[in-house]
């Protein structure tokens, strides 16, 4: 199934794309960095790099985290976390909505059976 994937570059070192977003979309449904990275087939600390750096890159939270003990840690989103998932998933959908029509004269000249993986 074809999909439309955005990447919104801020500037030379700032990117907020697809696979940040389906991490906190992650860490809030799950409660958990660590979780969410499993879910993600991801390391732990690749995971709470990528949180860091999105944290890092708004002037306000977008994940918070508390230690934890034997259970581990919880975090979750604040409430412009939730806004900035929010926001990014609106504007996928608005882009994928513009470009339907050139996306299905694209998908129209696929060539049969050539998604298959190279063995």
């Amino acid at each position: 199934m074809t999909r439309l994937t955005l990447r919104i570059d801020f500037d030379d070192s700032r990117h907020l794309g697809h696979g940040k977003v389906k991490l906190l979309e992650l860490i809030d449904r799950n409660g958990s960095i660590a979780s969410a990275a499993r879910d993600m087939e991801m390391s732990y600390r690749r995971a709470w790099l990528l949180v860091d750096e999105v944290n890092k890159m708004f002037d306000t939270p977008v994940v918070e985290t508390k230690l934890g003990g034997k259970g581990g840690g919880l975090a979750a989103l604040t409430m412009f976390g939730r806004s900035l998932v929010q926001i990014y998933r609106g504007m996928e959908a608005d882009a994928l909505q513009a470009f339907a029509r050139r996306i299905g004269a694209l998908e129209s000249k696929l060539a049969l059976g050539a998604a298959k993986a190279p063995p």
